[in-house]
Parts: C-alpha cells; sequence; structure tokens
C-alpha cells in the first residue's frame, strides 16, 4: 500500500484546527497536509481474487504520479483494503475508510455484490463513490445516487452488442447461457434478452445460474450442452470465466462462445484455460490488448510497458485488467488535476461530471469519455473481437447501445 504521511503542523496551525478555524472537514484537512486520500476495496482473496492486480497496479500508477511531483503539488495516497468480493466485509471496510481513514473519495470499489452493499451509505454520507469497478446499469443513476458513478461499459449495452451480432449473423442461434447469480449476472442478461427483443424466448433454450461460493461450473456446462445449443453466451467472474472455457472444449461441445468483457482477459482467463481451447471465442472490448500486434508500436501502449517496466514488474503484461487498471487511474487523475487545489467531495464530483470527449490513449479508437451531472456512464461504447488462439482480432463496427 502506498501511504504518504502528514507532516508535521506548527502548534499555531495545530490549535487553529481544533478551533474549526482551519480545517472544515476531511477534504480540507487533506488540503492542509498538502495530501489526498482516496480509498478502495479490492478482493485481493476470495473467489475473484484475480481481480486484485487492479487495486496493486493503481497503488503503483499514483506512486508515479507522486514521484513526479503529485497533482497540483498535492501527493495521493490510495489506502486499499481486502474484502475477499463480500459485501459484508465490503461495508466494514468502507466504512473505517470513511469514518476513521477519512478518505477524500472512493475510487474503483469492485464488484457489483460489494458496491450494492455500500451504495446507500456512500450516497448518505455524500462521499464521491467513483468509477466503481463494475458495469452495472444502476452505477448511472445520478437522480437517486448522485454520489455514484460507474465507468465499465454497461453490462446492459454489452447485453445488447452480442445480440445484435447474434441478429446479424446468426437469427436462428439456439443459444444457452450461464450466468452469475447476482445482480452483475441478471443486468447482462437483461441487456441480452432486451436486445434480442420479441426472439428471445424462441432463441433462449437453456439458462443455467451458479454461485460465486461453487467450486466449479462443470455441471451446468454439461447441462447447458445437453440442451442442444449451438451457441453459448458466458457471463462469468475470471474463476468461472477460466473453468466454463476449459469444460465447454473438453466436453466435446462446440457452440458459438460469447464470454463477458468481465471475464475475456488473456492473461487471467484463456491462459489459465488453455488458449487452445479459446479459439474463436467472441467477445467486447472498449481498450486495447496488449497482445495485438496492431499496438505493437503504439506510443500509448509503449508508455503503460514503461510503467509496468518501472512501476508494476510483478504485473502480467498478458492480462488485460492492468491496462484498465491503469486507464481508470489515469482518469481519476484527469478529475484531480480539473480540481486545482479545492478536493472537497464536492468539487471532486463536480469535477467527476465534467469530463467531456476526454481521449484516453489506450481505448479503442472512436471510444471517448464523457459525463455529466445527469450522465454518470463515462463507457457506453465498444468493438467485437474474436480471440485467433494467441491474441484477440477486432471486427466490424465500434457499437453502442442505440448502433444498429
Amino acid at each position: 500500500m502506498t501511504r504518504v504521511k502528514f507532516p508535521k503542523l506548527s502548534w499555531v496551525a495545530a490549535s487553529l484546527a481544533l478551533s474549526g478555524v482551519l480545517f472544515a472537514g476531511p477534504a480540507a484537512a487533506q488540503s492542509g497536509a498538502k495530501e489526498i486520500k482516496l480509498g478502495q476495496t479490492m478482493p485481493y482473496s476470495g473467489p475473484a481474487s484475480a481481480y486484485g492486480t487492479i487495486g496493486k497496479l493503481q497503488q503503483a500508477y499514483f506512486k508515479m504520479i507522486n514521484d513526479q511531483g503529485g497533482i497540483n503539488g498535492y501527493k495521493i495516497e490510495l489506502i486499499s483494503l481486502d474484502d475477499g468480493y463480500s459485501p459484508p466485509k465490503t461495508v466494514e471496510q468502507v466504512r473505517k475508510l470513511v469514518e476513521q481513514d477519512n478518505v477524500v473519495a472512493l475510487f474503483q470499489t469492485l464488484g457489483t455484490p460489494p458496491n450494492s452493499a455500500i451504495h446507500k451509505y456512500v450516497n448518505a454520507k455524500k462521499v464521491p463513490h467513483l468509477f466503481v469497478a463494475t458495469g452495472a446499469t444502476k452505477w448511472n443513476d445520478p437522480k437517486d445516487f448522485p454520489w455514484t458513478m460507474g465507468f465499465n461499459l454497461s453490462y446492459q449495452t454489452e447485453g445488447q452488442i452480442y445480440a445484435k451480432y447474434l441478429l446479424k449473423t446468426k437469427p436462428n442461434a439456439k443459444i444457452a447461457i450461464l450466468y452469475q447469480n447476482d445482480d452483475y449476472g441478471k443486468d447482462v442478461l437483461k441487456g441480452v434478452k432486451d436486445g434480442l427483443g420479441a426472439k428471445a424466448n424462441t432463441m433462449i433454450v437453456k439458462e443455467a445460474t451458479y454461485e460465486v461460493t461453487d467450486p466449479t461450473v462443470d455441471s451446468q456446462i454439461l447441462t447447458l450442452k445437453a440442451s442442444g445449443a449451438d451457441t453459448f453466451i458466458n457471463i462469468t467472474t475470471p474463476k468461472f470465466g477460466a473453468q466454463a472455457v476449459r469444460k465447454v472444449y473438453d466436453s466435446g461441445w462446440k457452440p458459438l462462445h460469447i464470454i463477458n468483457n468481465v471475464s475475456a482477459s488473456v492473461g487471467s482467463v484463456l491462459t489459465p484455460a488453455g488458449l487452445e481451447k479459446a479459439v474463436d471465442v467472441v467477445t467486447v472490448a472498449y481498450y486495447k490488448d496488449a497482445d495485438d500486434p496492431q499496438w505493437k508500436d503504439d506510443p500509448a501502449m509503449l508508455k503503460w510497458r514503461a510503467f509496468m517496466a518501472k512501476y508494476y514488474r510483478d504485473g502480467d503484461v498478458h492480462d488485460g485488467s492492468n491496462i484498465y487498471a491503469y486507464i481508470v487511474a489515469q482518469t481519476m487523475e484527469q478529475v484531480l488535476r480539473q480540481c486545482g487545489t479545492d478536493f472537497s467531495r464536492a468539487n471532486i464530483m463536480k469535477q467527476a461530471e465534467n469530463l467531456k470527449n476526454f481521449k484516453q490513449p489506450l481505448l479503442l479508437p472512436g471510444i471517448v469519455i464523457n459525463t455529466g451531472p445527469k450522465d454518470h456512464a463515462p463507457i457506453e461504447q465498444g468493438q467485437l473481437e474474436k480471440f485467433n488462439g494467441k491474441q484477440y482480432v477486432l471486427f466490424g463496427d465500434v457499437l453502442g447501445p442505440s448502433s444498429n
């Protein structure tokens, strides 16, 4: 964990602070200490621990920023705590971050169930709950939850993109779907069904669910195979995504295999499953793939590789999560730079809602970040890609929820 110590205050400043003259709250206290304190929870243990690399990279990223002089003269401290992807633990850790550590904002708390557990609490406390690492559609609800903002391509938009692809290329598909039995899995499923429209009832021939505490999804895969489906939509987190890819192949089932972006990583999913078993898997992407040769000499990719070599040598350069984490950290940096020297919670939220055609060089060409007071969905476009045994190959146009 990257921690920056508070410099000692003079006795005058200390007495003014006690009287309430100097510091009005956690954000102001950080201003006096020339520090911006952010907090997050990550599944460093438990069933979603493959995502722990996101938090590790982001701590390394802010160390780099601090080494370069910080942001507008302020150093960043990111306190990253393990919640094991367990909602009760998330609640406990976030309360600690807000009430004891006095973080000025939460950044990239990961997972749909964990974030659902703290959603009302952080909004009641008026703590910026920024760029949550989940694509649940409900994070884009500024009317009821004005302090929460998503980041990922929304799960429903992703599901709609898959549905439109199938309607266009395989309109008579017999679809089997595996999904995680929680808000995350149901959100992607809803997008698929909305996208298929009236044909959903006839095209979807079998659904199966799993719990995040299940040891494997092998039995579910065999049940779905037995349905006679020729198309498989795999809505899973990395551990189960790898299991599903492996079991589909090993069982001799050869459907068109669509895997959601959450489990599309070559490093943390396809490699453990066996790359040869993942050939022709289709997914949607919105950021560049480090294994795609077309980005080999891309300036942004070279900069990311240099960062990895210097600040996160233990990170896997084949794991897409490490590009994703870098993009979101860059976006948080942009918000903080827009704050000037006013790092109050209100101004941080205001600046998060003021990203206009923000171009992140590691996003795919044509995809930009936009937010506003009524738009808490920074990413709303994606492009399909197919795995060829070594890397994904992009195809088709950049698509969004309203694209044809």
